[in-house]
């Protein structure tokens, strides 16, 4: 009896020891995943055919521009305020093409809630008459925001926003 209790006792200590070793991504505060934006987005661009760059487009390429200094202000009044790691933001060349992907990953994730209100500010404004045509409106009602942590996703997309919102999420799972 004594040997069956104390071979028990050895493997429950080895079990423990062993689930010690493991990682356990409930205990404690979550760590949060490195995800490269810049690397993200050129998979979206490869996927959906968006290029920046005229000359080396097709003919059904959607033509896209990086949002920086002034229009980065501009369209996101306080977002180049914040502290952040990673920006990523692009548009189309086309007012009317509804396809606006803002990128961002914050210091911390205070900066990124103040980040996910700029954008949401911006969605909200472009849904509710910046956009000018009823179709470019009601798509951008249906844009998102979304936070992960230090990382905020602003999507606005006609053709691809659910496809786009599910591909962000899945950097997180």
């Amino acid at each position: 009896m004594k040997k069956w209790m104390t071979l028990a006792l050895a493997v429950l200590m080895l079990t423990g020891l062993l689930a010690g070793c493991g990682s356990n991504k409930a205990e404690g505060p979550a760590e949060e995943s490195d995800v490269a934006l810049e690397s993200f987005y050129a998979g979206l661009a490869e996927e959906y055919h968006w290029s920046e760059d005229p000359e080396q487009s097709d003919e059904n390429d959607l033509l896209m521009s990086p949002i920086d200094g002034e229009m980065l202000e501009s369209y996101y009044p306080g977002l180049s305020d914040l502290a952040t790691k990673q920006l990523v933001a692009k548009m189309p060349l086309m007012s009317s093409v509804v396809n606006e992907i803002v990128l961002v990953q914050c210091e911390t994730e205070e900066d990124a809630k103040a980040a996910a209100a700029i954008l949401q500010d911006r969605v909200d404004a472009q849904a509710e008459g910046g956009a000018w045509y009823p179709e470019s409106m009601e798509a951008w009602g249906k844009a998102s925001v979304i936070q992960q942590g230090a990382y905020v996703a602003m999507i606005a997309s006609a053709e691809h926003q659910s496809e786009i919102e599910e591909a962000f999420n899945a950097q997180f799972a």
